[in-house]
């Protein structure tokens, strides 16, 4: 497991009616502020801001099609040559992770073959690559360097 610690935060957060929205700067546009989505933004902050990994080689809440299901993604970092490097799940930190949580980011590996998968609930976060001349999965000490 990867400790995280995250960055002091710095959102825009506004009241909707009955709603909470918190500004999504990546997608520019406020969404609603769901225990899932505090994760989602909370980790975006800490790749950004810790991990300096860039921002505009990243892709959020995106479809993708499983064969005929439609899914989305939670986040996707890119390299500089714009192929998929990390794919990620996020989940409300209710949620534990388990076998199920890693089957369905892999299921998203199939359609965006990254080299690493990360599953995270903002209080555990795992990350992952998968050894194609062992078949094995190799589980990660910490999230790797940007590349």
């Amino acid at each position: 497991m990867i400790k995280i610690v995250f960055p002091e935060p710095d959102f825009k957060v506004i009241k909707e009616g009955d709603k909470t929205l918190i500004f999504d700067r990546l997608r520019k546009r406020y969404v609603i502020l769901t225990p899932e989505e505090w994760v989602r933004q909370n980790f975006l902050q800490y790749l950004f801001k810790i991990k300096n990994y860039p921002p505009a080689l990243t892709a959020v809440e995106r479809e993708i099609y499983l064969g005929e299901l439609k899914k989305r993604f939670d986040i996707v970092l890119y390299n500089r040559e714009m192929t998929p490097w990390m794919l990620i799940e996020c989940k409300e930190m209710n949620v534990p992770l388990s076998q199920q949580t890693l089957e369905q980011v892999v299921r998203y590996n199939m359609v965006i073959p990254a080299k690493y998968l990360v599953i995270t609930n903002g209080t555990n976060t795992f990350c992952c690559t998968y050894n194609h001349a062992t078949h094995q999965w190799n589980f990660l000490e910490e999230l790797p360097d940007y590349e």
